[in-house]
């Protein structure tokens, strides 16, 4: 079940309606029963691995919570993470395993395996697989005790509005909140509300539109003059964000109308002055899982500075791998990796020399937003295309192509797309640019628009809903188009 589909417009506010008629016993049961129904609606086979990963975490918690020998503990976890993790990799990554491993042994002339893994990916696996062992790790640490509620537990897991595509969230979170239980307020309505409108726009307007445009470059590349394949890069940068975003308010919006507050996994990474800055208001979940999961277990930024730099490589390549089983990701993270160390190495053996105007020049500003959104529009080329030969073939095909204003305005008429659908991007790109850019300067717009005037928020999100449907994309034969982040 999508959340841009009718069956999600039909399940959430009958989700709500019986979650606040229902007496408090009841309510976690059923949201247990309705969380677990939305993830059956893809592949009620598949729902039996997530109960297998709720099951083994929570009992991995209750032993870690009562033994006390450390020796025992560590091996809990080690059984607990093998298991989630084995089928992790069976799932994701054993294909990608005998791919690699037929490699090795063509280059020593050796027997390559003919046998492959022909299993359908379930959907937001890594996800649930990451947050579940974020708890289990949370409980060995001692930075919160088990939760011995099978039926609270599995809700913290399995919770719908998050539960395919993030934002994988903390148990320190999550857990005491579903533990309370939400309670219904206006004014969580409105926030809700928000954003879900400003969610849905996105996608539909703006994240499924430029789609249109990648999928003809990326799928015929050589066709194409430059300004069309830098147009079709860029676009897919903007396409994923409003994308990932989008899927994140949604998932936002849903929980707060239901009293529970996810975590913010987005805050304008495409305005960030360097690759640094962009990984802190990037997929913040993820990132600040793997910070405190494996960055600083490798020792962080308190070993020397070549261990320093080893360690956020290491991180941003587990990270690449993370998204796909595919060297193209690994390189997407690699290439992250290298100028996220470079930053690194840059601040720590050379200071910035302090300047009179706290935030630096305006044109000193506007150089390293360009510097940085273009490293994040090279590094997304290899992240879409398909394997790493077609992004080296894309980057390739940069300097090969034609460059003419005239030929690209006319591949551009010619396209899917045509000059039509290219207009209502631009209005919607200059719409989502005024509103990152007030977010960026701390000013918090969603709490504002909710306490403002009724009739200005109102209008507000009419608007929106009204763009939306006239704008929005429904995806081939008006269905609906799948998140690209559910693939992961």
């Amino acid at each position: 079940m999508l959340f841009n589909s009718i069956s999600y417009l039909l399940f959430f506010p009958m989700v709500v309606v019986f979650y606040f008629l229902l007496p408090g016993k009841l309510k976690k049961p059923f949201l247990l029963a309705a969380s677990l129904f939305f993830y059956s609606c893809w592949n009620v086979k598949y729902t039996l691995l997530m109960v297998l990963s709720i099951l083994v975490t929570y009992v991995t918690g209750l032993l870690l919570d009562k033994s006390q020998d450390e020796t025992r503990r560590k091996v809990f976890v080690f059984f607990c993470f093998l298991i989630n993790l084995g089928i992790l990799f069976l799932f994701k990554y054993a294909n990608f395993a005998i791919q690699s491993l037929n490699f090795f042994a063509g280059v020593f002339h050796m027997s390559p395996l003919k046998r492959t893994v022909d299993f359908l990916l379930p959907v937001g696996i890594s996800f649930y697989t990451f947050q579940a062992l974020g708890y289990t790790l949370d409980v060995y640490r001692r930075e919160l005790p088990a939760e011995k509620n099978l039926i609270q537990y599995g809700l913290f897991v399995s919770f719908f509005p998050q539960l395919v595509a993030g934002p994988i969230e903390r148990s320190v979170n999550l857990l005491p909140q579903l533990k309370r239980g939400g309670t219904f307020a206006y004014e969580n309505l409105v926030l809700g509300g928000l954003d879900l409108a400003w969610g849905y726009f996105l996608k539909l307007v703006l994240a499924d539109r430029v789609a249109i445009f990648v999928n003809e470059v990326f799928g015929n590349l050589e066709s194409f003059s430059g300004f069309s394949l830098l147009m079709g890069a860029v676009f897919f940068t903007l396409q994923i964000y409003c994308d990932f975003y989008s899927y994140s308010l949604i998932a936002k919006g849903s929980a707060k109308i239901l009293g529970i507050d996810l975590m913010d996994n987005f805050k304008e990474p495409l305005l960030s002055k360097s690759i640094v800055e962009f990984w802190r208001r990037w997929h913040i979940s993820l990132s600040s899982w793997f910070r405190d999961y494996l960055y600083i277990p490798l020792g962080g930024s308190r070993v020397s500075l070549g261990r320093n730099l080893a360690n956020i490589l290491i991180v941003f390549g587990v990270s690449g791998l993370w998204h796909g089983a595919e060297m193209s990701f690994v390189l997407w993270g690699l290439i992250h990796g290298f100028f996220n160390s470079l930053e690194v190495w840059l601040k720590k053996t050379r200071p910035a020399k302090k300047t009179q105007t706290e935030g630096g020049s305006f044109i000193l500003s506007g150089l390293k937003r360009v510097y940085t959104f273009t490293i994040v529009v090279l590094a997304f080329v290899f992240f879409r295309a398909d394997n790493i030969s077609q992004g080296l073939a894309y980057i390739g095909q940069f300097f090969r192509a034609h460059w003419g204003i005239r030929t690209w305005l006319g591949e551009v008429s010619a396209s899917q797309l045509g000059m039509t659908g290219l207009y209502p991007i631009l209005g919607s790109l200059l719409v989502l640019t005024l509103v990152d850019g007030i977010k960026y300067r701390g000013y918090p717009l969603r709490e504002s628009l909710a306490k403002g005037p009724f009739v200005l928020r109102w209008v507000l999100v009419l608007l929106l809903i009204v763009a939306t449907l006239i704008f929005g994309v429904y995806g081939p034969g008006y269905s609906e188009s799948q998140f690209i982040y559910f693939q992961f």
